[in-house]
This record gives structure tokens, C-alpha cells and sequence, in this order.
């Protein structure tokens, strides 16, 4: 199955300081055919103002993978850590059995984000977070882990799942092939940039793709693509 998810058809809100799509039911967002996908919960595309963003605000048992597009996002939470992401880079807080968090945009510019929360293993655990640069030319024609919980990633960010968060950047007209460890994976592909094929599917930027009951999946950029995928049990 690979389901084509239109940027237009996603849930929306905009608060000003905040301009919010969501892949998934989120907040006052609700579409009970998009509640989830597999153990991936939240995919959140977020445009955050200057000098605005998220205030201090709890999480428990769940893994948040932080993907930043444009501008950078600065991080503290009630653990002590403090940290500013960049674009390209990524960050994960694994809320455990239970953080504080907040999330400011403190540059000039606007920043974006991808924010994808994925289902834990087991609740509860000591919560942590981390940040690391992920030079996109590394990820030029091949998917690099950027977060994960399977074995063998180990230059990925942890988490406590059984996923991967992976990144590629794909020249138009070459392609890049993802094979999961079984066919009933539940994969979720976002281009961040540019225009992607998978078989007789097209992906604009933003759009989401659905896939699964797939041996492998190869993705043709149509254009320069900078392209996020999650894989999930």
C-alpha cells in the first residue's frame, strides 16, 4: 500500500506565532483514519515566528524527534539540558516517566520544523535529550539514521522504540532504495524539499506518504529533494 497524504488535506491551525499542519490527529485536529501509523503518533510541520514559541509544558512516554528545516530552535527542559538545533540538524527528548520542556525560536527569522513523536516500547524509564549535526552532504543519495532504536545505528540519536528516523538528499533524476527489515513495517515518507515518485505515487514538498506491505521502496526525485522517513513497527 503507499497512500498518497496531499499537503492541502492535512490538518491545520494557525495561531499566529504558530502556522501548524498535522499529519495525525493532533489537538483540536481530529480524523479518525489518521490517528496513527503503526507506532508513529505525531507529525507535526510547524512554522514558528521570530522571537516566539513554545512555553514550558510537560510530556511523558513519548519519543520526540525534533527535525529542523529553516531557522534553529533553542531547547530547555526541567533535566537542566540546554541546547540550540539548526537546520538540518536533529534533536530527541525521550519524555519518560516525565519532563518539562520548552521551545523557543529566539533567531531574527522564521523557523520550521518537523516535529515527530513516536509510541515508546515500555513506559516510564529516566527521561533524557540530545542534539547532533547531520551534514546534509553525508545524507546525499542514500537514507542516513538520523534517530534511532534499532541495533547497528549507533551515530543515530537514541530512542526507545523499535523505529528509525531517516534522511536522504536526492538529485533529480537518481533515486535512493529503503529496504525495511520486514514488508509490514509501517513506513512514512516527507519530502521536506523538492518532488519525489515512489512507483506511480508523486509527492510534492509536505506532502505525506503512507507505505507498507513493501519488501523495499524506491523514491525518484523529480526535483533536488531533501526527504524524511520514519520507520516504525
Amino acid at each position: 500500500m503507499i497512500e498518497l497524504r496531499p499537503f492541502n488535506t492535512l490538518g491545520a491551525a494557525n495561531h499566529g506565532w504558530l502556522d501548524a499542519h498535522h499529519h495525525f490527529s493532533f489537538a483540536g485536529y481530529h480524523d479518525p483514519a489518521r490517528v496513527h501509523w503503526g507506532a508513529l503518533r505525531v507529525w507535526n510541520d510547524d512554522a514558528i515566528a521570530a522571537k516566539s514559541g513554545f512555553p514550558p509544558h510537560p510530556h511523558s512516554d513519548m519519543e520526540i524527534i525534533t527535525y529542523v528545516r529553516a531557522g534553529a530552535i533553542t531547547h530547555r527542559d526541567s533535566m537542566g539540558n540546554q541546547g540550540r538545533t539548526e537546520a538540518g540538524d536533529v534533536q530527541v527528548m525521550s519524555a519518560g516517566s516525565g519532563v518539562t520542556h520548552s521551545e523557543y525560536n529566539l533567531e531574527d527569522e522564521e523557523t520550521r520544523i518537523f516535529q515527530i513523536w513516536i509510541i515508546p516500547d515500555a513506559r516510564g524509564g529516566q527521561p533524557s535529550w540530545g542534539a547532533r549535526q547531520f551534514p546534509k552532504d553525508d545524507r546525499a543519495g542514500s537514507f542516513v539514521p538520523l534517530a534511532s532504536g534499532v541495533a547497528n545505528d549507533d551515530d543515530a540519536l537514541p530512542i526507545r522504540a523499535d523505529a528509525r528516523v531517516l534522511g536522504a538528499t536526492i538529485k533529480a533524476g537518481e533515486s535512493v532504495t529503503y529496504t525495511p527489515r520486514t514488508a509490514d513495517r509501517h513506513l512514512y515518507l516527507v519530502p521536506a524539499t523538492g518532488k519525489v515518485r515512489i512507483e506511480d505515487v508523486e509527492a510534492n514538498a509536505r506532502d505525506g506518504v503512507a507505505i507498507t506491505g513493501q519488501e523495499s521502496v524506491t523514491i525518484t526525485a523529480v526535483e533536488d529533494s531533501e526527504v524524511v522517513l520514519v520507520d516504525a513497527a
